[in-house]
């Protein structure tokens, strides 16, 4: 069993920090990449042609270990989910009245881009809701979304998980049914990789999509994006001298290139292979490679356990255990709970969550503890009317 991996970080001891899904506090160790980049900066003529290539494939190489993806060239480097999103978008060509298929209240970069793709070619948006019922909730919300998939359905896009319950969606049948149905599956996989398992080879998506800030624990304004063979010949939104082949070479770079470098690589955002961000993410992969998701699933499980059922016990409805994950999920407020009093014990406690609607989001990793959800239910006890 891992063990607490507080000392890693530089959190104050008396902030419980719940609230991971959000932003992830850095490593020591990414701080100080980022910190001696940055001196590194201050030198430019120190900084090598090999500067700008060789880490981004070390980079690339974790994060398709991370995600067991065989060629790291079907990586690119993104600077946010919505570019990965957006890039995805603007290489699908869709038929008039066909649909696309998302889940209700989906997070807004992965609804947007379908929004606008749809009112493009006269398709339809189709939104699977949240079943009503607490009884097998996650249950009933996977078979929903398989039956809503049918020929009509060009696309399918959505979480791992569900971004504010923890919701865990059964990427191996809809995998299945969008195969049968020749639709594309694209995941957003902000909210679960790096702390759920999840493997490429296993559920075969067209696109994986993920931002680099939270479970990735990379700096604010870096992400992931892994790209199948559907998008092989694509089309990049933007046009850079560093995807192209050959650009290495930069006494040749105005001997203009056609060709991009191969796969996913004319994805990358320019300046994707800033020296700085990619120092910070290498270690951050780097750790968590270490861990490994399994590890901190388990982790996660163990410190929830108690405070999941006391919760309960108290009224509040939780998803059940084998239907969601154990980093992030999402506890319903009794009805007999005054929000205010909440978020003012909150407060004087240092104790740091998500609220979202009738619902708060914990989201926990391996600088928690028991005795952090312990604080946590005080405080919703004394908000209790």
């Amino acid at each position: 069993m891992l063990q607490n991996q507080k000392q890693l970080f530089d959190i104050p001891e008396d902030i419980n920090y719940l609230n991971i899904a959000s932003q992830s506090p850095s490593f020591k160790a990414v701080e100080q990449a980022g910190i001696s980049a940055v001196l590194e900066k201050s030198h430019p003529y120190k900084i090598v042609t090999d500067t700008y290539f060789e880490p981004i494939k070390e980079l690339k190489k974790l994060f398709a270990e991370l995600v067991e993806v065989e060629d790291y060239n079907r990586i690119a480097n993104i600077p946010s989910a919505s570019y990965g999103m957006a890039t995805v978008a603007n290489n699908i060509t869709l038929h008039k009245g066909e649909e696309i298929l998302l889940i209700e209240e989906q997070f807004p970069s992965n609804y947007y881009v379908w929004e606008k793709l749809a009112a493009k070619f006269e398709a339809k948006i189709i939104l699977v809701k949240r079943p009503k019922t607490e009884v097998d909730q996650g249950i009933q919300w996977n078979k929903a979304i398989l039956n809503a998939i049918s020929n009509k359905t060009a696309l399918v896009s959505l979480g791992n998980i569900h971004w504010a319950s923890g919701t865990l969606f059964n990427l191996k049948a809809i995998r299945k049914k969008t195969s049968k149905h020749n639709s594309l599956l694209v995941i957003d996989g902000s909210q679960s990789v790096g702390a759920f398992p999840f493997s490429v080879k296993e559920i075969k998506p067209d696109a994986l999509i993920c931002a680099g800030y939270k479970w990735l624990f990379g700096p604010y304004g870096c992400g992931y994006g892994y790209f199948g063979s559907y998008f092989d010949d694509g089309t990049p939104i933007e046009e850079n001298w560093s995807n192209r082949l050959n650009s290495e070479n930069l006494i040749n770079l105005t001997n203009y290139e056609s060709n991009y470098k191969p796969l996913a690589n004319r994805y990358s955002s320019g300046e994707h292979a800033s020296f700085i961000y990619v120092k910070m993410q290498i270690a951050a992969l780097k750790q968590v490679l270490t861990w490994t998701p399994i590890a901190i699933q388990a982790y996660c499980e163990d410190i929830t356990r108690d405070a999941v059922i006391e919760l309960q016990k108290m009224g509040c409805f939780i998803e059940n255990p084998k239907d969601r994950t154990h980093h992030l999920f999402g506890v319903k407020l009794p009805e007999k709970l005054d929000i205010n009093t909440l978020k003012k014990e909150l407060t004087a406690a240092k104790i740091f969550i998500s609220f979202r609607g009738k619902y708060i989001r914990l989201s926990c990793h391996v600088y928690n503890t028991k005795e952090d959800f312990n604080f946590l239910i005080g405080c919703i006890k004394t908000a209790m009317i």
